[in-house]
Formats: C-alpha cells, sequence, structure tokens
C-alpha cells in the first residue's frame, strides 16, 4: 500500500497539531509552578527580612557563654568526683574502726584535696571532718586506733562533749584529721 502525498501532509499536519498541543499544556502547566514558585519565593524573602539576624547572634554568644560555663562546672564536678573516689578508703578505715570500737559516726565531710609540702617532700592533703557519739572509753580507743589504723593520717583536733545520764556515760565528739599521701610528678 502506497501513501500519497496528501496522506503524508496529513499525518505530519496531524503529529505536528498533536505534538503543539502537547508542548501548549506543558508549558501551561510549567508557567502556574513558576508562578506559584515566584510566590513561595517572595513569601521566604518577606519572612525573612523580618528575622533580626542582631538579635539571634546576640542569644548564639549568649548560648555559647552557657556551654562554656557549664563545661568548666562539669569539669571541677568530675575532679570532685574523681577525689572523691580517693576518698572511699580512707572513709572505709573510719566505719570500719568505729564499728570495732562500738561507736557510730553521725556525720562525716572531706575537703578538695590540696597540695603540701611536708619536710620537702610534696604531698597530697584530704582533711577529714567526722561526728562521733559513743561511750567515752569507746570514743578514746576509736581515736587511738585511727592512729595505728591510718599511718598516713594526723589527727589534728578532737573537741569532746560528755554528757551524762543514769546509766552510761556518753560523749560526743569532733574530730579533724588530715590523711597525706606522696603526690607523684
Amino acid at each position: 500500500m502506497k501513501i500519497s502525498k496528501k496522506s503524508w501532509v496529513m499525518i505530519v499536519l496531524g503529529f505536528l497539531i498533536i505534538a503543539s498541543v502537547s508542548l501548549f499544556f506543558v508549558y501551561y502547566q510549567g508557567a502556574d509552578e513558576r508562578k506559584q514558585l515566584q510566590a513561595d519565593l517572595l513569601s521566604v524573602r518577606s519572612n525573612l527580612s523580618a528575622v533580626d539576624t542582631t538579635t539571634l547572634t546576640q542569644r548564639q554568644k549568649v548560648l555559647e557563654r552557657d556551654l562554656n560555663q557549664a563545661y568548666r562546672k562539669y569539669e571541677a564536678d568530675k575532679a570532685k568526683f574523681v577525689q572523691s573516689i580517693e576518698n572511699i578508703d580512707a572513709s572505709n578505715a573510719l566505719y570500719n574502726t568505729a564499728n570495732v570500737n562500738s561507736v557510730n559516726i553521725t556525720e562525716m565531710s572531706s575537703s578538695d584535696i590540696r597540695s603540701e609540702v611536708i619536710e620537702g617532700a610534696s604531698c597530697l592533703a584530704l582533711s577529714l571532718d567526722a561526728k562521733v557519739v559513743g561511750k567515752v572509753e569507746n570514743l578514746v580507743a576509736f581515736i587511738t586506733q585511727l592512729n595505728d589504723e591510718l599511718t598516713n593520717a594526723v589527727v589534728k583536733s578532737v573537741n569532746m562533749d560528755i554528757a551524762s545520764s543514769d546509766n552510761d556515760t556518753i560523749a560526743f565528739a569532733n574530730i579533724q584529721m588530715v590523711i597525706y599521701t606522696h603526690e607523684e610528678r
């Protein structure tokens, strides 16, 4: 079957019309999307111009300063936590000695570990304060045994309040001591 010249022209013309209509619809849809995107861009630009960057910059500086302060506090607290672990042996010795001598430690506190030089030797010193309750003879035995148990400690002071009751004489003691350890450099 042979197609005539007239048929070829009609086929090409039909193809061109279909292609033109398709391109028109694509262009029309693209134009609508372009208008919507331009409207969105205008909206975003107006919102962006309303943002006060100086306030945000100042807020950022405040937050960075607060973060630095929090980090320094964290580091200080972390150092105290590590130091408090070093106190465990001394605390255990105090409580064991109190248990052996039938006295009760009602309160105990320690300071931060500090460096000291004793007769030319660098040492770390830990101050401990303890409040102890018991019979007078038990408290005296407790303090004496502390000197034997903690050979690297010095009892700086002992203050006793003695209260007499009908059956027993009870004493309250405030003990201040310092525990030393060699500081390695």
